[in-house]
């Protein structure tokens, strides 16, 4: 699966944005679908994602309550909004896919996505 991510940008506290994943050579309804970040110095960092079919949504702790995730399998785009953002909200974002055969603890790790998008940078201004 090919991944590009777009939508980041620079926010005050407490805005938002919404960041979007467009995928193509396969479906992501087949697929499980997340989002990581990355900030300078850290570990990448489960956001949230979709197990393959709607089978379930998940999310981080940290954002649990201000972040949504939703696709549109029509338009092949995996979505995520962002409310209420933090300057601890400031990394890269990147958006992956994984195959069925993930088990559902490997979902909240990045050795559970096989692909990746090229990140969008979101930064929120204090």
């Amino acid at each position: 699966v090919q991944l590009q991510a777009f939508g980041g940008g620079l926010v005050q506290t407490g805005g938002s944005l919404r960041l979007s994943c467009a995928a193509s050579g396969r479906t992501i309804s087949t697929h499980n679908m997340g989002w990581f970040r990355q900030a300078p110095g850290k570990e990448r960092e489960f956001v949230g994602g979709i197990r393959w079919g709607g089978r379930g949504t998940y999310y981080g702790d940290s954002v649990k309550g201000r972040f949504t995730i939703s696709r549109d399998t029509a338009k092949n785009t995996f979505n995520l909004q962002m409310n209420n953002l933090e300057p601890e909200d400031t990394a890269i974002y990147y958006c992956a896919a994984g195959t069925q055969r993930k088990i559902l603890s490997e979902l909240f790790t990045p050795r559970g996505y096989d692909d990746w998008g090229q990140g969008t940078q979101v930064t929120v201004s204090s």
